[in-house]
């Protein structure tokens, strides 16, 4: 919540100046009488060059003065000082120590200096002082277009702006991933919607391969015009540069300098929940321990949920902490705590069971560093009085703070609006090594069902995501609006829980790299033109392998989806696109995110939990594999929980895929041997593995010894090992499972007549009717609609094919009488499918299916009621070259829902 300063004034910091640079050497150019500095003024022509000890320079040019430093081989710092003394506002605070300087080395090249390492050459021009920065090839990276400049308040860095050069970073810009021809505020403001900047960040990147930190706590404005002109509210100029070459460089060399994002606990990647459960003025009067019955209602409700913030209210408190933390993990939840009233206190609470800390606005800018102190002293008072890592969420932050907590975006207003600018907002922060950025779900006033199912959909695919309760004019937890919105959150937070091994490993990736999972598709696709253009502004990818693309509308259509080179996959119903496309028409009714898998993705899953704490010794590791050439994915594994890992307590396993690129061949799958050891670790785990492919496998064998088939999913179900593969699951997965292996041997598995993701099988193969074209169509009640039931109105309104409580992700729902007609020129042999009445209809509704082909009646169900089992059926077809699926009414028309359930023709 919003608060002011007042809190946190016991936490000032003193500001020192660092002393000048002392260097030793040779004056290269004459020294020349100062002038007074002018209040407006830019770098003059140089008049002294003295280089200096472990890779430092200094420059004088007139009465300004600056200094080079290498850090290393790519990144270097630039200072300058109209007036010749030199300070350092941030100290310590955010660059942290770095190694042993590079090599060096200089020379004069007539109209300039070059200071190089083996990868850069720094260049500085005599005539009037200017930077540019070349790569050990020649080629340039970036240049000056004046010298830098001041005034009495401000200094400016104007460079030059590449016919295409592309521009991310500055933090968390509401609203905004890409900065060409923008101009973005640096510094802190109150404006939690779109075009505020509560979460920016003095550091941007560019495509040409470079990237930029403004060392300060100074305000600023970057404006990426041409030419580029950055300028901070101080007279002084700092700033480290990051040669890069690629922006994923560029971030890992940024948050080498400034710091890692932190390892969140696991339950820290969970939803988590909070409100004020004491002398609420909005919810009446309640006590602390009335969590409990919040976290009973997410436990009756199948909701998955890692913790709680009890006191989440200005003026709230808390009582009775202890009982309620130790009720919050019986219910495998942990305790969190709002710092209304600062963290003097925080020792205690911790000891009393708290694990999770939001902390008070606060801000960095004038000097201030409030923010940053804050989310320190939390995290490291979580440590410090605990086993447990720190865990801080934090609505103001700067340089630095990804080392210690989540970016919040602060308080906002469900809404349409709310979703669609946060989608680039929380993208395009990771390029500014912020690896945890996220809003409440739904916001924290106004809202609906629809926009919270919405909300919660995409948000689902970000790391860090909580619901903020008790503010709106009811609750917000995903349950409170009944159905079918609890369905649909329950089943994107299952979801969630089960690719918590595949965000975790992200997670522990991003304290080696910096880089966060949610990502702008240019920080992937850095060559693809349209990646950083708004054509892809309102999508992202969770990892290398999830495109997501959220509705943000009140609509069940979504246009404009871009999906990049390679081949991506309908993550529910198998369907394959060849990417660089741009998908239109994209059917999503209110229970279907827009979700996309990469073609060779490798994806670990804990299958059927609802929180971390299911897992036991004995729960098997699954992998979702789309096979397509070559790829891997490595699983990281500790303790998640405590800071053991930083003395190597963790492991890692990794799964490579070989498969065909194109057509049908044999998929191997390598998992390797677990490395590592940590308090808990599985020695020995059953396997699960979900094969992707259009056509089934002629053999599974793992270790060379066969595995046995099973026809039937509920034998297959009952069984410690073997495989199974079901046509109706997304076009065709082959499921196989093991039995209990030892994590310390690796293993191979291998599965012949895998076709490729995006590929077509030799010979026939089968062609899901609701993905082709209907030569004509008649319908009772509104249009037959693809891959739903029928919702008598739109082409998109009904819900899930549901037969007898079995889902089916393909097919065709309509509403009798009914005649769908297909070309099927003589190509289809055969058409199967399992028909019904849709489980929406209850207690009415009779009527026949019927298969047509050229005039003929080839088959024709008895009469089907809302009571009947699922009819299976296998149609052969002949040479039909056209074909026609009825549905009949026996009686009235009241009901007549009929479904086609994975109907699909066998074509060559």
């Amino acid at each position: 919540m919003r608060r002011t300063l007042q809190h946190w004034r016991g936490r000032s910091a003193s500001l020192g100046l660092a002393a000048a640079l002392s260097l030793g050497g040779v004056t290269i150019a004459p020294g020349l009488a100062q002038p007074a500095v002018a209040a407006n003024g830019s770098a003059g022509a140089i008049t002294a060059f003295t280089p200096g000890a472990a890779g430092s320079y200094a420059i004088s040019a007139g009465a300004a003065k600056a200094r080079v430093s290498f850090v290393s081989d790519q990144v270097f710092r630039i200072e300058l000082t109209p007036t010749g003394n030199f300070a350092n506002p941030t100290g310590s605070d955010i660059v942290l120590p770095q190694g042993t300087p590079p090599a060096t080395s200089w020379r004069d090249a007539g109209d300039r200096y070059e200071l190089s390492t083996a990868a850069v050459t720094l260049r500085a021009y005599k005539s009037a002082l200017r930077f540019g920065l070349y790569r050990a090839d020649g080629s340039k990276v970036w240049e000056e277009t004046k010298p830098l400049s001041w005034t009495d308040k401000a200094t400016t860095q104007t460079l030059g702006r590449g016919a295409t050069e592309q521009y991310f970073g500055a933090g968390e810009q509401n609203g905004s991933f890409s900065h060409r021809g923008k101009t973005v505020e640096i510094g802190v403001d109150y404006n939690w919607n779109e075009g505020g900047h509560p979460n920016s960040v003095p550091f941007y990147l560019s495509s040409a391969g470079y990237g930029v930190y403004r060392n300060t706590y100074a305000p600023g404005t970057y404006a990426f015009n041409d030419p580029v002109t950055t300028t901070e509210q101080e007279t002084r100029f700092d700033a480290y540069y990051f040669a890069g070459p690629s922006s994923k460089d560029v971030i890992g060399q940024y948050t080498t300098l400034t710091g890692k994002p932190f390892l969140p606990p696991i339950y820290g990647l969970e939803m988590g929940d909070s409100d004020c459960y004491l002398h609420n003025a909005n919810r009446g009067e309640r006590h602390t321990l009335d969590a409990l019955k919040i976290a009973d209602d997410y436990l009756a409700n199948d909701i998955p949920n890692g913790w709680m913030l009890v006191n989440d209210g200005y003026g709230c408190g808390y009582e009775n902490l202890a009982q309620t933390a130790q009720g919050l993990q019986q219910r495998k939840m942990q305790l969190g705590l709002w710092t209304e009233d600062g963290l003097t206190k925080l020792a205690d609470q911790v000891k009393a069971g708290q694990r999770v800390a939001k902390l008070d606005v606060a801000w960095v800018g004038s000097g201030y560093k409030f923010a940053l102190d804050g989310c320190k002293a939390a995290y490291q008072g979580i440590e410090d009085n605990s086993t447990a890592r720190g865990f801080t969420w934090a609505p103001e932050s700067w340089s630095g703070a990804q080392r210690c907590g989540v970016q919040w975006s602060g308080d906002q207003s469900g809404s349409w609006d709310y979703i669609r600018w946060q989608i680039p907002t929380y993208a395009g922060a990771t390029m500014s090594g912020l690896a945890y950025t996220s809003g409440d779900v739904d916001g924290i006033f106004g809202g609906s069902a629809q926009t919270y199912v919405r909300d919660l959909q995409w948000k689902s695919f970000l790391p860090a995501i909580m619901s903020m309760d008790g503010w709106a004019p009811s609750d917000k937890q995903p349950y409170r609006y009944g159905e079918p919105y609890t369905s649909i959150n329950r089943k994107y937070l299952k979801l969630k829980e089960s690719l918590l091994p595949y965000m975790y490993s992200y997670a522990a990736e991003a304290t080696r790299t910096g880089v966060g999972a949610v990502r702008p598709l240019a920080l992937e696709y850095p060559q693809d033109a349209v990646a950083a253009t708004d054509a892809a502004k309102y999508e992202f990818l969770s990892g290398r392998d999830f495109l997501v693309a959220p509705v943000y509308s009140d609509t069940s259509v979504r246009d404009g989806i871009y999906l990049p080179q390679g081949t991506w996959v309908d993550y529910w119903t198998g369907k394959t696109y060849q990417g660089p496309t741009t998908v239109n028409g994209y059917s999503a009714p209110l229970d279907t995110l827009p979700l996309f898998v990469r073609a060779g993705a490798v994806v670990p899953m804990w299958p059927g939990v609802s929180s971390y704490q299911d897992r036991t010794a004995s729960s098997p590791l699954a992998w979702d594999i789309y096979p397509q050439g070559v790829n891997s994915f490595s699983l990281y594994e500790d303790d998640g929980v405590t800071k053991e890992h930083r003395q190597g307590r963790s492991a890692t396993q990794s799964a490579t895929v070989t498969a065909p690129a194109t057509g049908v061949g044999r998929a191997t799958v390598d998992v390797s041997a677990s490395v590592g050891d940590f308090a808990g670790k599985q020695t020995t785990r059953p396997y699960r593995f979900s094969v992707h492919s259009v056509s089934a496998p002629t053999a599974v064998a793992l270790g060379g010894r066969a595995l046995a088939r099973f026809t039937d999913r509920a034998a297959f179900d009952a069984a410690a090992e073997g495989w199974f593969f079901d046509t109706a699951d997304r076009g065709g997965v082959a499921q196989v499972k093991t039995a209990s292996l030892s994590t310390a041997t690796a293993f191979q598995l291998t599965l012949d007549g895998i076709t490729a993701l995006g590929a077509t099988a030799t010979g026939p193969s089968w062609a899901w009717a609701s993905d082709l074209p209907f030569a004509s169509q008649t319908n009772g009640w509104g249009p037959a609609e693809r891959d739903r039931s029928n919702g008598e109105q739109g082409a998109a309104d009904g819900r899930t094919l549901t037969l007898n409580g079995t889902t089916f992700t393909k097919g065709i729902g309509v509403h009798a009488d009914s005649d769908l007609e297909f070309v099927t020129g003589g190509k289809c042999s055969s058409f199967s499918a399992t028909v019904g009445i849709d489980d929406e209809i209850s207690g009415y509704g009779d009527v026949t299916f019927s298969v047509v082909a050229d005039g003929v009646t080839l088959w024709t169900s008895p009469t089907l009621t809302s009571t009947s089992a699922p009819l299976p059926v296998t149609v052969p077809l002949g040479s039909a070259a056209r074909v026609h699926l009825k549905v009949t009414t026996v009686g009235t028309k009241t009901g007549d829902h009929g479904d086609w359930g994975a109907a699909k023709f066998l074509c060559s």
